[in-house]
C-alpha cells in the first residue's frame, strides 16, 4: 500500500509550484546567520579597542552565541516539529533582527556577552527549521540534493558578503553598524516568508518536555564551559564541578529520551551508522576550523595591517570555493561515493591548515589565498553531503529534530573549537616579552596591545607591538597545526563510518 502511493506523493511534491520561491526564503535565513557570524570576527579588533574586554571576555563574546545555540538547537528543532516550522522560523527571524540592535549598541563587555547569548536563543530557531522545511518541500532526492547545495552555498556566500559589507561599514561607520545589516534581511524574510512558506509539523507529536530542554541546555553549556576553562587556565575544582554537572545532565537527558513515549530527540537515530558518521564529521570539521575562522580577521588586520574591507576581500576565496563545491557536491557524491567526497574534503582542509602553520607576520597573500580556497572547497563538499545524508536518513515528520542534531554538532564544534584553539592562541600570546611599563591589557588580547601601544613612548610601543604580533602569529600557527590533526583524524573516521553510504537516486 505504502509503496503504491509513494510515487504519487513524490510527484506531487516535485511539482509543487512554490517550492523554489520558498527555498529563497529559507536561504535568506541562512544568510542572516552566516553574515552575523562573519562580521563579528571582522569587528573584533574594534570591539576590543572600544569595550576593552579581557582576553577571557573576548573569547566569551566570540563563543557564547555558539554555547547557547548548541544547547537549544535540539529543543527548538523539536519545538518546530510540534508547533510548526514556518511559525518558529518567522518568530525566530523577527527576534534575531531585533536582538541584533542590542548587539549594535552594547556599551560594555558584559552587555555584549548578554546580547550575543540572546541572539543564540533566536538563532537556535532558524537553522533546524530551514533544513526541515527543505526536507518537506523537496521529496525527490536529486532536487533535495540541489536544494541542500543551494542552502549550503548561501551560507558560504554569507561568509563572503559579511566581511565585504562589514569591512565597508567599519571603514565608514562605528563597529555596531555591522550588526544592523541583519534588519533589512529580516524584514524581507518575514514579509516574503509569510506568503510563500508552507506550514509543516509532526502530526504525532507529544508534549514539549521542559525537563529535557533544561537538561540539554545545562549539559551542553556546562561541558563546553569546563573544556574552555581547562584549556585556558588549567583544571580547577570549579571546572571539575562544571564538567560533572554537564555530564550528569547529558546522561539524564539521554536516559529520559529513552523513557519518554514521544522523546524530544529520538536517540535511535544514532543507531544508523551513516547518520552518526555524518554528525561526527560535522562536529570535528567545525572544531578544527573554528579557531582559524575566529582569529584570521585579527591576523589580517592587527598583524598585517590590512583595512577592514581589504581583510574581508582577502577571505573571499574560501566562500567562492565553498559555493562552487556545495552546488556540485550531490552530483559528485553520486558519481563516486559519499565517503570519498566527505573524507576527501576533510583531508583537503587538514592539509590546508597544515600549510598555515608556516605563516609569519609577513606571509604573502598567495599562500593565504590558496589555503583558504582549499578550505572552502573541502568544507563545501563535506558539509553539503553530510547534510543530505542526515536529511535522507529520517522520516519527514522527524526532519526538524534530525536537522537540529546536525546543527548542534556544527555549533558545538564551533564552541569547542573557539574554546580549545582560541585558548591555545591566547595562551601562547600572553607569554610575549614586553618592555617594562607595558599595561596588563596588552597581554589580554592583540587589540589591547594595539591600544596600549599608543600610550607608550614610540620606541617602547613599537617594540611591544612587534613582540605581541609575533606571539599572536606563533599561537595561530600552533592552533592551525592542532586543527590540521583534528581534520585528518576526522577524514579517517569518516572513511570508515560512511562505508557503503550512498545518496538516494530516485524518489
Amino acid at each position: 500500500m505504502t509503496s503504491t502511493l509513494q510515487p504519487a506523493t513524490t510527484t506531487e511534491a516535485v511539482r509543487r509550484p512554490d517550492r523554489w520561491p520558498a527555498l529563497s526564503v529559507l536561504v535568506l535565513a541562512v544568510l542572516l546567520v552566516a553574515v552575523d557570524a562573519t562580521v563579528l570576527g571582522l569587528a573584533t579588533p574594534y570591539i576590543s579597542e572600544d569595550l576593552e574586554p579581557s582576553g577571557t571576555q573576548l573569547l566569551w563574546i566570540g563563543d557564547v552565541y555558539s554555547f547557547v545555540i548548541a544547547g537549544l538547537l535540539v529543543s527548538m528543532g523539536s519545538l518546530g516539529d510540534r508547533i510548526g516550522r514556518k511559525r518558529i522560523l518567522l518568530v525566530g527571524a523577527t527576534a534575531f533582527g531585533l536582538i541584533s540592535v542590542l548587539n549594535a549598541y552594547a556599551t560594555s563587555p558584559e552587555t555584549m556577552i548578554a546580547a550575543r547569548a540572546l541572539l543564540g536563543v533566536a538563532g537556535a530557531t532558524l537553522m533546524p527549521a530551514t533544513l526541515a522545511l527543505i526536507r518537506n518541500l523537496f521529496h525527490d532526492p536529486r532536487e533535495r540534493s540541489l536544494a541542500v547545495g543551494i542552502w549550503g552555498a548561501t551560507a558560504s556566500a554569507g561568509t563572503a558578503v559579511g566581511p565585504i559589507v562589514g569591512g565597508f561599514l567599519l571603514e565608514h561607520f562605528w563597529w555596531g553598524s555591522v550588526f544592523l545589516i541583519n534588519l533589512p534581511v529580516m524584514v524581507v524574510l518575514v514579509v516574503v516568508g509569510v506568503k510563500t512558506l508552507p506550514e509543516s509539523r509532526n502530526p504525532d507529536h507529544g508534549p514539549w518536555d521542559l525537563v529535557s530542554v533544561t537538561l540539554s541546555l545545562v549539559g551542553v553549556i556546562a561541558v563546553v564551559y569546563a573544556v574552555k576553562e581547562v584549556a585556558g587556565h588549567g583544571p580547577t575544582w570549579g571546572t571539575l564541578a562544571a564538567a560533572v554537572l554537564g555530564a550528569a545532565a547529558l546522561y539524564g537527558f539521554v536516559r529520559r529520551q529513552f523513557a519518554l513515549p514521544v522523546p524530544l530527540l529520538d536517540m535511535r537515530l544514532f543507531r544508523r551508522r551513516g547518520f552518526s558518521g555524518a554528525v561526527l564529521a560535522d562536529l570535528l570539521t567545525v572544531l578544527g576550523m573554528s579557531g582559524l575562522v575566529f582569529f584570521l580577521s585579527q591576523y589580517l588586520q592587527s598583524v598585517q595591517g590590512r583595512r577592514p574591507l581589504e581583510a574581508g576581500l582577502a577571505e573571499l576565496p574560501a566562500a567562492v570555493g565553498a559555493v562552487t563545491a556545495g552546488l556540485l557536491a550531490g552530483r559528485v557524491a553520486r558519481r563516486f561515493s559519499v565517503r570519498a567526497v566527505v573524507s576527501g574534503g576533510l583531508a583537503a582542509i587538514g592539509l590546508a591548515l597544515a600549510a598555515l602553520t608556516t605563516v609569519t607576520g609577513t606571509t604573502g597573500y598567495p599562500l593565504l589565498g590558496a589555503a583558504l580556497l582549499v578550505v572552502g572547497v573541502g568544507a563545501g563538499f563535506s558539509f553539503t553531503v553530510t547534510a543530505d545524508v542526515i536529511l535522507s536518513s529520517v522520516p519527514k515528520d522527524r526532519a526538524g529534530a534530525a536537522s537540529a542534531v546536525s546543527e548542534t554538532a556544527y555549533e558545538l564544534g564551533a564552541a569547542l573549537g573557539i574554546a580549545l584553539l582560541g585558548s591555545i592562541v591566547t595562551g601562547v600570546y600572553r607569554g610575549f616579552a614586553a618592555p617594562a611599563g607595558t599595561p596588563e591589557q596588552a597581554h589580554e588580547s592583540l587589540g589591547g596591545a594595539v591600544e596600549a601601544a599608543g600610550h607608550l613612548p614610540p620606541a617602547a610601543g613599537a617594540e611591544m607591538l612587534a613582540s605581541a604580533r609575533e606571539a599572536f602569529v606563533d599561537g595561530l600557527a600552533v592552533a592551525s597545526g592542532v586543527g590540521a590533526a583534528v581534520l585528518l583524524a576526522a577524514a579517517v573516521a569518516a572513511w570508515f563510518l560512511l562505508r557503503g553510504q550512498r545518496l538516494e537516486t530516485a524518489g
